[in-house]
């Protein structure tokens, strides 16, 4: 799956569902080659019915299709103000992990190595799902994030929660990186705009 170096992902759609499940496509070749799904207990997925889903932790797992090997896992404590999330590889070691901006008007959140290294930020729209995944100083773009595709890809991926990622040429051959940036991608969709409904804005990052 990390061979490629864009990603299409696109949410099933489930009736009375309270957990997210993702397919991934290569853009390219339009065949599906991995998944996303929160990887939660029966017990969780009834009480989030009742719950506020910030109060209880969440795991989701991206695995490759159709083998369903894992890649690296994305998960989440219980949080009141400040969200950390911890991206692993298949063998359960940290790779890296976010960090919701504290008391910020626009919301948003900063990208961590495994040493703690500031490794980006996520810059953009989040209401319309267009952002750009940069390096601290802003100055080199690492990734994005869009809904405006067109063609074939326009006519397949119709739905409000469906998106491109493209991965910058330079981190091609790393594959530690992309895990990164498309962990981003994905932990924005399925977690922090779950924040945004708790009250924590995911608006204009500037």
């Amino acid at each position: 799956m990390l061979s490629s170096d864009k990603f299409a992902v696109k949410e099933q759609v489930k009736f009375l569902k309270n957990h997210k499940t993702y397919d991934i496509f290569d853009p390219e070749t339009k065949k599906q080659i991995g998944t996303a799904e929160e990887a939660i207990s029966g017990i969780v997925k009834m009480l989030r019915w009742v719950v506020d889903a910030k109060f209880m932790g969440t795991k989701i797992e991206v695995r490759e299709f159709p083998d369903k090997a894992l890649v690296f896992t994305i998960s989440r404590g219980a949080y009141f103000f400040r969200s950390r999330v911890e991206v692993k590889d298949a063998n359960g070691d940290l790779i890296g992990y976010f960090k919701s901006k504290l008391f910020s008007f626009s919301g948003g959140f900063h990208v961590y190595d495994k040493a703690d290294k500031h490794f980006a930020d996520i810059k953009g729209n989040f209401t319309g799902f267009k952002y750009r995944v940069l390096t601290p100083d802003h100055k080199v773009e690492l990734g994005k994030v869009s809904k405006e595709w067109g063609g074939m890809m326009k006519e397949l991926f119709t739905s409000a929660d469906s998106y491109i990622v493209d991965v910058a040429d330079d981190l091609k051959e790393q594959p530690i990186a992309k895990m990164l940036v498309l962990a981003a991608c994905l932990a924005t969709d399925m977690i922090f705009k779950s924040e945004q409904k708790g009250g924590i804005g995911l608006g204009d990052i500037g």
